[in-house]
């Protein structure tokens, strides 16, 4: 799989959507663990209604944590498999 292959900068700040196109909220951050280096999960800000109702991880009440492992395509959006998160 290519995605480690993007600078992960491209990945801040696009709109992330589910491969059903339903939209999640934005990239704000990734984190990671940083004695591997293993890319763990998208902080997600402006998390639309719709993603506040997945009972996903919330941060500070308006940011949505994903696995990063959720993530199937990275374009023009990043596209989620919503199976790989709930």
């Amino acid at each position: 799989m290519g995605l480690d292959k993007k600078p992960l900068k491209e990945i801040i700040g696009k709109l992330v959507v589910t491969k059903e196109g339903k939209r999640l909220g934005m990239v704000k951050d990734i984190t990671f663990e940083t004695r591997t280096g293993e890319l763990i999960q998208l902080v997600i800000k402006d998390p639309t209604p719709y993603t506040r109702n997945l009972n996903l991880e919330m941060v500070n009440g308006k940011e949505v944590m994903v696995p990063y492992n959720a993530i199937i395509a990275i374009g023009d959006f990043v596209v989620l498999s919503e199976e790989d998160f709930l």
